[in-house]
């Protein structure tokens, strides 16, 4: 009875000890979840959408190590334990370059913004040196209105700038820049056609 009572004390302790140096890496787990959580709530779904998804990739890459490792008998953690540390300082990175994307991203639309207005400018002052006649006054008005509308949508790219939406103001402004080119090119070229005539 004395030697079964020491085989089950030794037994007992073996268990214990492989159990308590194979615990899963439950804290690394946490703070590498929580810093990409950090990351996303910094803006990286928006600037900085490819970082963001290769971060969430690596940190399956670690939770299946960690799922393979428990699944085993003698459980090594150390693999998983350091994918999960590269993941919190990447994720930590990241977010720290969020702001920067943002600043880039704001000077970006509002350079589109300038430019749209220019060559809104442009397109109307050429179309007020257009040559006004018979065959020409209903192409004229239809440009205006063209113009018109554009400058109305123009309004919607300090709206998007104002809410934070850069990347929606830089395409709403390369949308008019370039319909307000292509009305400055059809003035232009009725401008050459009179003065080839």
């Amino acid at each position: 009875m004395k030697k079964f009572s020491k085989f089950l004390v030794l037994g007992i302790f073996v268990v214990s000890l492989f159990s308590s140096c194979a615990k899963q890496p439950t804290q690394a787990i946490d703070a590498a979840k929580a810093s990409i959580e950090a990351a996303t709530n910094e803006g990286a779904t928006v600037y900085a959408a490819d970082e963001l998804k290769k971060l969430n990739d690596d940190l399956q890459a670690a939770m299946d190590e960690v799922s393979t490792q428990s699944k085993k008998f003698f459980k090594k953690f150390g693999t998983a334990k350091e994918m999960l540390t590269k993941v919190q300082a990447d994720a930590d990175a990241l977010k720290a370059t969020i702001p920067a994307k943002i600043e880039a991203a704001k000077n970006a639309a509002l350079q589109a913004q300038t430019e749209a207005m220019a060559t809104l400018d442009e397109a109307k002052a050429l179309l007020e040196k257009a040559p006004m006649g018979k065959g020409t006054k209903a192409d004229i008005m239809a440009m205006k209105a063209d113009l018109a509308g554009l400058e109305t949508s123009f309004a919607e790219i300090q709206t998007a700038i104002d809410g934070a939406d850069y990347f929606g103001a830089s395409a709403k402004a390369a949308t008019i820049k370039e319909k307000a080119t292509v009305i400055s090119d059809q003035v232009k070229a009725a401008i050459e056609k009179v003065k080839g005539k």
